[in-house]
């Protein structure tokens, strides 16, 4: 199983937020630290705030932020998100099957029970439980207190 490049970048995108909470980070920098391209990211922006993930702000002190607590965000509904529109084998797509072994074939019921079970594990999985505790991440996606500062003092003004 590989996972897509937009829910590796929902990931990405949703741990940045959860290392800042309560800080409005711009989709730019999030896109730099994580190295990931700015356009990719935008429309994984656009699909977490549509579902109620993120809360996003635009204009000059805008950015991005967790719309509820990370310990409430389970990931498994985030891989839902952005994996479940994506067939795991052609002929699990109705539309798509060429494959002639379809009808007979008992391989596709157990992959059908092994991504359920991904799932059902991937829900168990909070966002807290990724980040909370977690200094390595930490270091990597905390802003700087210098710029929460500068951050704060522009969003009071």
């Amino acid at each position: 199983m590989r996972l897509t490049t937009k829910t590796n970048l929902a990931a990405r995108i949703l741990m940045a937020c959860a290392v800042n909470e309560g800080i409005m980070l711009r989709s730019a920098e999030i896109a730099k630290t994580c190295n990931a391209s700015l356009n990719h990211l935008l429309q994984v922006v656009n699909a977490l705030q549509a579902h109620g993930f993120i809360h996003t702000v635009r204009g000059r002190s805008g950015g991005v932020q967790l719309a509820r607590p990370a310990a409430e965000i389970s990931m498994g509904a985030m891989f839902r998100l952005f994996e479940a529109g994506a067939p795991f084998a052609e002929c699990f797509d109705p539309q798509t099957n060429s494959c002639p072994l379809s009808d007979t074939c008992r391989l596709r019921t157990y992959i059908a029970r092994a991504l359920e079970a991904f799932f059902h594990e991937m829900d168990m999985v909070t966002l807290e439980d990724l980040t909370k505790g977690n200094c390595g991440l930490n270091a990597l996606l905390a802003v700087p207190e210098s710029l929460r500062r500068g951050c704060d003092e522009v969003a009071l003004a």
